[in-house]
């Protein structure tokens, strides 16, 4: 046998197991999905992204053809989750939907058990918006009645949030910084302990998701002076955007998802294909709206440009305020 043909026959064997190595991967995403897909919430039931996932899981499920289970996995400021995720296969079967903070704001604050190479954006699914809320016995009606009430007391506004690095405790940070306000934190263990406390008088504001402080507002305990997206929300269309003050002002928590680092580009595609069409439904957007949530579909691309400007914008008010976490 000549070395030319002993070349050829070695290029023809080269490229015969090449496509081997292709046919399942294509074959997998053909058939994909088939099997049941899990849906990891590092939080308790009940929260935003544990909400979103069940609406989204449900039609995903109809869609599909293929059970949809919503497994939460609590603590450890979302490592618990992450290590659930991180012990499946990297199969697209198993993904996190949670808000941005694991991915943005967390790894600024906490040390982390992961790394952002660990995972894969799949999908950008919603946004909540936050709204700054004032008690009744606060003399305002308006943003800006409220900023001239906050300077002219420097220090003697108490404002609330669900805890020393939250998303609530930045974004009042963010807004005291930019206007040059003067008021004092006070921490609670999660929006179940900050909302009481202003609704009964104990801080005399607060950010807010709107479901939270809905029949505080209707029944005139709280007004809502605006909100913490970059523009109105439908949830609550009197109270003007922050950026109309502060330009750029954007701390609307989102809720994203996740695959393994590793799961095959052409599932993650499938998969983000799948959600943005379910978040796109009609049916889909009024149950969000009517959850305290707005819609926000977008693939890997989109969602990988949100969590980087959540994570820049959180940077700089956690530098310029010294926010530490004990």
């Amino acid at each position: 046998m000549t070395q030319l043909a002993r070349r050829y026959l070695a290029l023809v064997a080269g490229a015969t197991f090449a496509a081997a190595l292709l046919v399942p991967v294509s074959a997998w995403a053909q058939a994909y999905p088939s099997q049941t897909i899990k849906l990891i919430v590092p939080y308790a039931p009940g929260g935003l992204p544990d909400t979103v996932a069940r609406m989204v899981g449900q039609k995903l499920q109809e869609r599909v053809g293929q059970n949809v289970v919503i497994e939460n996995r609590p603590g450890g400021s979302g490592s618990i989750a992450a290590a659930a995720l991180m012990s499946a296969p990297a199969d697209g079967y198993t993904f996190i939907v949670s808000d941005g903070s694991p991915f943005s704001i967390n790894p600024l604050l906490f040390k982390q058990t992961y790394s952002p190479s660990d995972f894969a954006p799949v999908a950008l699914l919603a946004r909540s918006p936050l709204f700054l809320a004032v008690h009744q016995k606060v003399p305002v009606a308006t943003l800006k009645e409220f900023i001239d009430y906050v300077r002219a007391r420097p220090g003697q506004v108490n404002y609330g949030s669900s805890g020393v690095g939250s998303v609530h405790h930045i974004a009042m940070e963010g807004v005291k910084d930019a206007l040059k306000l003067q008021m004092t934190h006070v921490p609670y263990r999660g929006t179940g302990q900050s909302v009481p406390a202003l609704l009964g008088g104990h801080v005399e504001t607060l950010f807010s998701a709107y479901p939270s402080v809905a029949a505080a507002a209707e029944n005139k305990t709280i007004k809502l002076l605006a909100n913490a997206g970059p523009t109105r929300s439908p949830q609550a269309p009197d109270a003007p955007p922050l950026a109309d003050v502060i330009p750029g002002f954007d701390f609307a928590p989102i809720v994203v998802m996740f695959a393994r680092a590793g799961t095959p580009p052409a599932i993650i595609q499938k998969m983000a294909g799948e959600i943005i069409a379910v978040v796109q439904l009609p049916e889909t957007g009024r149950q969000f709206i009517a959850g305290g949530f707005e819609p926000a579909p977008g693939g890997p691309d989109e969602l990988g440009r949100a969590v980087a400007s959540e994570r820049e914008r959180a940077a700089k008010v956690i530098d310029s305020a010294g926010i530490k976490v004990e």
